[in-house]
């Protein structure tokens, strides 16, 4: 059978379909439901205070006795440059004006809340635990073994692949360039993060660790896991794909936007969280693209915009919004996501028993 690989297996799900921890997106309800249908639901907690964690998980266990995972970023050390913050807020100003909004205060003390988040998931016995932005401290993998939570990496690269199997992670997220929302890079190679595709990554990636591989980027349905399995993973990861179902907690503007795109339609960019990342051009990418400074990094950049994203969105102004969307958004619909999960087995097990008719 397909769907009898070692990420279904050590996972305990019918299907090696695991939905992405789509940060600030994602419902207890979507969660739920993806575990309910056989595969591995997640919790887009990288935002998330320990309280509001803690009531994400409650509000999951709830709804479902299945699997289900946590997705937390890994802090990177961002040094502030007072002068930089300076003139990035200088040239936000006309949209903070525009929304009646003040200069956001920066806070960089990250790697606390991380270990915290952590003790909290071992507190509440999570299953599964997944990373990106980089790799947790050794330890803090070695601890959430002790309590017996499966550990998941990202990688761009066969280099952050390697380092995470020699962390001790138990499966990898193997992250084309094709996928949306922010890239999980790490490693620099020549001074530059990784941008390769997913049709490249995943069989040598696939090739040059012994722990399960996980395809994502740009995977919308049947055609897209079946390939990614045949290439040499062990299970897909699927962002976009659920982010328009109507478990979503996406803004309805959001939701249409990807809904109404193009596959030309995608573009990376710095502009919202100093961090490379897949979106739909907006007005506000378009805005920054003419910004003649450096955009700081994450995490500043991410809280100098976040205002007037989360006032932009209580607005339903898909104009200066986050657009994140892999791309493939023609494929997107707004079905429940149990139907899409039935819609991806019934297209994988078409063309498994009668053949891939072209």
């Amino acid at each position: 059978m397909w769907s009898d690989t070692k990420v279904s297996e050590q996972l305990g799900i019918r299907y090696p379909i695991i939905q992405a921890g789509m940060a600030g997106n994602t419902t207890p309800e979507l969660v739920a439901h993806v575990s309910e249908s056989g595969g591995l639901g997640t919790i887009g907690a990288g935002y998330f205070s320990l309280e509001r964690l803690a009531a994400e998980i409650d509000a999951v266990k709830e709804l479902t006795s299945q699997p289900f995972a946590v997705n937390l970023f890994v802090p990177n050390q961002q040094r502030m440059l007072p002068a930089q913050v300076d003139l990035m807020n200088a040239w936000l100003s006309p949209y903070r004006r525009a929304l009646n909004l003040e200069e956001p205060v920066i806070n960089l003390s990250q790697t606390q809340l991380l270990e915290a988040q952590i003790d909290l998931l071992i507190e509440k016995e999570v299953p599964v635990a997944s990373f990106t932005f980089g790799i947790p401290d050794e330890k803090l993998i070695r601890k959430m073994h002790e309590h017996h939570i499966i550990v998941m990496g990202t990688a761009t690269s066969i280099a952050e692949a390697a380092a995470n199997e020699i962390a001790g992670m138990d499966m990898i997220v193997v992250q084309g360039s094709e996928a949306g929302g922010h890239r999980g890079s790490f490693i620099k190679e020549k001074g530059e993060y990784p941008m390769i595709g997913s049709i490249s990554l995943i069989p040598q990636t696939a090739d040059a660790v012994s722990v399960p591989v996980i395809a994502a980027g740009g995977i919308m349905e049947g055609r897209g896991v079946l390939a990614s399995l045949v290439l040499g993973a062990s299970g897909v990861q699927m962002g976009t794909a659920f982010l328009t179902s109507q478990e979503s907690g996406a803004d309805i503007a959001y939701k249409q936007a990807i809904l109404n795109s193009t596959d030309t339609s995608t573009v990376l960019t710095n502009a919202f969280s100093g961090k490379m990342a897949r979106g739909i051009r907006n007005d506000f990418i378009n805005y920054l693209s003419e910004f003649n400074g450096e955009v700081p990094g994450y995490p500043i950049q991410n809280q100098l915009t976040s205002g007037i994203r989360k006032a932009s969105t209580a607005q339903h102004n898909d104009k200066l919004m986050s657009l994140w969307s892999g791309q493939t958004p023609k494929l997107a619909t707004s079905r429940s996501a149990s139907d899409i999960i039935a819609i991806i087995v019934q297209q994988i097990e078409g063309m498994t028993q009668n053949g891939i008719h072209r």
